[in-house]
């Protein structure tokens, strides 16, 4: 599949999906030293080429909002206590037009636990975060993460168009969904 950055918006945060992790997972909040944890779950998913080069982009993007991530930085952890899940309930300019939105960013679980149900939990502690903190919620994603683009689809997120391939993207995720997306 053509891989085509994309962003999606949730005008209101209200009404959230909830759900539970399944048993022998629990989620928590970052803490300092967690940032080897999350470096090393998004070097995981293929986010960046190695741990270092995630530790490098965390310390950049994060480093000097350390104290914010033990608010908005969410871990999920195994039964052993290991991390092998992150996500973030941030905020941006989605416009750049000043105007501060919430943000779900950087979304990973680890290959191994991938499909056991963790996503959704992760989702809706970010989602009840941002709830806490903002009114309205975007995100960005690409085509070739459409499992993802569909569960933020059921999170109420719809689509931000931007410019021409917005629609091509869109109607790729249409066809691979098998669902109507853009009205």
């Amino acid at each position: 599949m053509k891989r085509i950055p994309l962003k999606m918006v949730r005008k209101e945060l209200l009404d959230i999906p909830q759900y539970s992790l399944p048993t022998g997972f629990q989620i928590r909040l970052f803490e300092k030293g967690d940032e080897h944890n999350w470096a090393r779950v998004e070097a995981s998913v293929d986010e960046f080429k190695n741990e270092k080069a995630a530790l490098e982009h965390f310390s950049k993007e994060f480093g000097p909002y350390i104290d914010e991530m033990s608010m908005r930085c969410v871990f999920i952890e195994n039964k052993n206590g290991k991390v092998i899940g992150t996500t973030t309930a941030w905020y941006g300019d989605l416009n750049g037009n000043g105007e501060i939105w919430g943000r779900i960013h950087w979304v990973g679980v680890a290959p191994e636990y991938q499909g056991a149900k963790l996503s959704k939990p992760l989702l809706s502690a970010a989602m009840n975060i941002l709830a806490h903190h903002h009114s309205k919620a975007y995100l960005t994603s690409q085509t070739t993460s459409y499992q993802a683009i569909n569960m933020y689809l059921n999170y109420g997120f719809e689509p931000f168009i931007t410019g021409p391939n917005c629609h091509e993207a869109w109607s790729l995720l249409e066809n691979i969904l098998n669902r109507k997306i853009l009205k």
